[in-house]
């Protein structure tokens, strides 16, 4: 007996599609391993489609009030609650997340943000009309930017689709998004639920390959394209946009530093730590993954954080008592392992290091620790449940390891000291300094990189504008 496969299909202008020429990627559970749907594999025809519905439906959108903007994000917030089961269960097939987390560390930020922006679509703020010139008036408007497309991650599909087309749609800007071959279910499951609200053609969905996002980003109709992802493919897009000027919005990968000095309550920084790290099996690119301690509680730090590590379970989505599920896919798998497996001869695995059963993605929560600065482990992105530990013997060479990175997206210092801690953030080379916490996000604070890790923010009111353009506006008054 066979079980038929779910089908996945695009969403353009109002209506959901297959793939103008019929082809399809198969999904896999990464829980199980096993095939679970099939998702349209888009080509040319479908992203013309999809851009020619998201322009004829921007000059309406457009110039809708920001009360009427609010209205229909309010509402989609709404429906994001009251399908918060089904959308749960579609991210869960998508990730192998477990339920209960995906459930209560998911779907309310989601919400949250959604609400945010629906608030931000009425508050734009600019200088005040003023005379800058005798006789004449300047104004400042602020205007949408056009049609935006847009590339999610797999990481958190849902998440981050929000913080795409939530900000977009606010300000009055229509979508084309594509979410990631991986993980298209819960992305064509919020088209369902967006397209009940919104007008035909405001919010599209295809899904694809990196050939279709390529496509989405070369695509003469979109103003901006915005992509979250890793540094290959944001260099793509920025190359690819640079052909005839796109504004481009970058959120790629990270490598954050975790500063821990002498005087730190090790208890509390090591449970936070590994939380920080683990979480959604380090699949995040703000995740505690290097961890400087000071030589003068190295040992003790280390000892504490295998034993954490030793304690922290993975496993299947219904399992209450895993922090984290499977990596996202077979070749993230090999990623991780490879990067474990090749570790130099000075390094040490003190917990973890292994993958976890024959079904599924999974792997252990790892802590390696004896690690130099230029070692390959830590210069880049692993993106997995893998901690490392460095020693350091003071503030300088502190700031020294932790800015030695191509990464700049987030970073965390843990010490009593408040005026350390001041020095600290304004050193790191950071978008992000968390202190004495790290991971925690809100809707009202900024969230993005410098140097490889891109440009653009996401959340808050500077997200918000990052999705309009500024016109001045001179009157004579003669």
């Amino acid at each position: 007996m066979t079980t038929e496969l779910r089908r996945l299909r695009n969403y353009i202008n109002g209506e959901f599609r297959d793939a103008a020429d019929g082809r399809t990627i198969d999904v896999i559970n990464p829980a199980t391993g096993e095939v679970y749907a099939t998702s349209p594999l888009s080509g040319q025809a479908d992203v013309d489609a999809a851009m020619e519905a998201a322009a004829a439906a921007f000059p309406a959108w457009r110039d809708s009030t920001p009360a009427e903007r609010q209205k229909v994000l309010l509402k989609i917030a709404d429906a994001f609650e009251e399908r918060a089961e089904d959308l749960i269960a579609a991210e869960v097939e998508n990730t192998g997340k477990p339920v209960a987390l995906t459930a209560s560390e998911e779907i309310p930020p989601m919400v949250d943000q959604i609400r945010f922006f629906a608030g931000a679509a009425r508050m734009l703020e600019g200088k005040s009309a003023g005379e800058y010139m005798e006789g004449m008036t300047s104004i400042i408007r602020r205007e949408p930017v056009g049609v935006c497309a847009q590339v999610a991650p797999w990481n958190y599909p849902m998440m981050m689709a929000v913080w795409k087309f939530a900000p977009a749609l606010a300000a009055g800007n229509t979508v084309v998004l594509k979410p990631s071959d991986t993980t298209p279910a819960s992305t064509v499951l919020m088209a369902e639920i967006i397209g009940q609200i919104v007008p035909k053609g405001v919010f599209n969905v295809i899904c694809g390959d990196r050939e279709t996002g390529r496509a989405m980003v070369e695509h003469p109709t979109p103003a901006m394209a915005s992509i979250t992802g890793s540094v290959r493919a944001g260099m793509q897009v920025a190359e690819s946009a640079a052909k005839d000027v796109k504004r481009v919005h970058l959120e790629l990968g990270g490598k954050a530093p975790v500063v821990v000095f002498e005087d730190t309550d090790i208890e509390k920084a090591v449970e936070d730590i590994a939380m920080a790290g683990f979480f959604n099996a380090g699949q995040d690119c703000t995740a505690a993954t290097r961890v400087l301690v000071h030589e003068s509680i190295h040992d003790e730090f280390v000892s504490a954080l295998a034993k954490a590590a030793a304690g922290t379970k993975t496993g299947q989505p219904d399992d209450e008592d895993v922090l984290y599920g499977p990596l996202n896919n077979e070749n993230q798998l090999k990623q991780v392992s490879g990067f474990v497996d090749r570790l130099p001869a000075h390094a040490k695995v003190e917990a973890g290091g292994h993958r976890v059963g024959d079904k599924g993605y999974f792997y252990a929560p790892t802590v390696v620790s004896g690690l130099k600065q230029d070692d390959e482990i830590i210069q880049n992105e692993v993106f997995g449940p893998v901690i490392t530990v460095q020693s350091f013997t003071d503030e300088a060479q502190a700031l020294e390891f932790a800015n030695g990175v191509e990464y700049a997206l987030a970073s965390s210092v843990w010490t009593k000291d408040h005026q350390r801690a001041m020095r600290m953030s304004k050193a790191l080379d950071f978008g992000c300094v968390w202190i004495n916490t790290h991971i925690p996000l809100v809707a009202e604070m900024p969230h993005g990189g410098y140097k490889k890790s891109g440009y653009g923010k996401d959340l808050s009111a500077y997200g918000f504008e990052d999705y309009t353009r500024i016109k001045h506006v001179m009157t004579s008054l003669g």
